[in-house]
């Protein structure tokens, strides 16, 4: 039986725990909205009201939802691991019943004051249900397959609800993190190379049962020239744009191809061209940085951690805070298909937000109550 108050352990009062949260993680992540919403202030013409502001009242209701998930008791997100899986799960049900339509995908539930995106939350879900499944194993447990039927069906279940609405990207999203948390885990080596194998065996029947638009992006990270004006146009714009800004950029709001909108989707997926536009290479790195920084500060609580529930659960938060970044910025540069993932905490949106600041305070609860004793009582 769990003891232990929600916010409270017996030894440190509730004011120790709110300074013993990662403040240089917090900083790090605030650092990082400054770079959003100034781009988003770029995007909409120097205007903060159209996209910015919305954009920053958001991440201050979710900086305070992040603190008080860090402050909650790391035990009472292990204990109710699978209430929150399943509750979401129902969820991504829920918008194949009657999802709201929106840029061609069925993928959000529309509460009226608000649209929720559970595919989103389901990122946090899968890492929260695969670090619980994965406490207290023995390497010897870990390496049996039938222990990792288990792992298989809670990523592989809303892996395939996600591909009905479809959404591509977010399910690659949700199987690359919860797969790479199942080899930090100690899962055989050769499983994920046979996993690998099958899965490129499997591209001819799988390419079948894309949707045309699917296919098209497809063509077009391959040969994006051969309809620029067509398919091939976003990407195009966007390494004209990543071009032309040279070393230093051209300066808020100077940027020719956001401003003349030859640029799509400026304020979401290709937030960062319209960054690198206006603040050059030197720019583009300096936010790769804090990236890279919030990483390293994320992974240093997951070796820090003295239990295995936290060091899972704040690793494979991480794999996926960092597969977002590799992922849209390759896709920006031609470098992956355009799949549609947004650049956290940078473009706009408002559940992607909200579930990458929830991450970020599940892996801070593991820092603040890292030396806790987590059991399956």
């Amino acid at each position: 039986m769990i003891r232990d108050s929600l916010f409270l352990m017996p030894e440190q009062s509730l004011v120790q725990r709110f300074l013993n949260l990662n403040w240089v993680l917090i900083f790090l992540i605030c650092c990082v909205m400054g770079v959003g919403v100034a781009a988003l202030y770029s995007a909409g013409g120097g205007d903060m009201s159209i996209w910015a502001n919305k954009h920053l009242i958001r991440f201050m209701i979710g900086l305070c939802g992040m603190v008080v998930i860090a402050m909650i008791n790391v035990k009472w997100w292990y204990r109710f691991a699978w209430p929150f899986y399943i509750g979401v799960f129902f969820l991504l049900v829920l918008v194949e019943i009657m999802g709201h339509i929106g840029m061609g995908a069925q993928r959000w539930i529309n509460l009226g004051f608000i649209q929720i995106q559970p595919s989103e939350l389901m990122k946090i879900a899968v890492i929260l249900c695969l670090a619980r499944h994965f406490h207290g194993a023995t390497p010897d447990q870990v390496r049996r397959l039938t222990f990792l039927i288990v792992p298989a069906c809670i990523i592989l279940a809303p892996v395939g609800l996600v591909l009905l609405q479809p959404d591509l990207g977010t399910a690659m999203m949700i199987l690359m993190a919860g797969a790479g948390l199942v080899f930090i885990a100690g899962a055989p080596l050769w499983l994920f190379i046979t996993g690998i194998g099958l899965a490129i065996a499997a591209v001819p029947i799988g390419w079948q049962f894309l949707h045309d638009y699917q296919k098209q992006r497809v063509w077009t990270f391959l040969d994006p020239e051969s309809d620029p004006l067509g398919a091939g146009y976003h990407i195009t714009q966007s390494k004209i744009a990543l071009g032309s800004g040279g070393m230093y950029g051209k300066g808020l709001m100077q940027g020719t191809q956001s401003r003349l909108n030859f640029l799509p989707e400026k304020q979401t997926d290709f937030i960062f061209t319209l960054y690198a536009e206006e603040w050059g290479l030197m720019g583009g790195i300096a936010l790769l940085t804090l990236f890279a920084l919030i990483f390293l500060a994320c992974l240093r609580i997951a070796l820090r951690c003295r239990h295995n529930f936290g060091r899972y659960l704040a690793a494979g938060l991480t794999i996926s805070f960092s597969l977002h970044i590799f992922i849209n910025i390759g896709m920006v540069m031609g470098l992956l298909p355009v799949v549609g993932v947004p650049l956290p905490m940078v473009s706009y949106g408002g559940t992607a937000m909200w579930a990458t600041l929830a991450g970020f305070g599940l892996i801070m609860s593991c820092h603040v109550y890292r030396h806790s004793k987590v059991t399956r009582a």
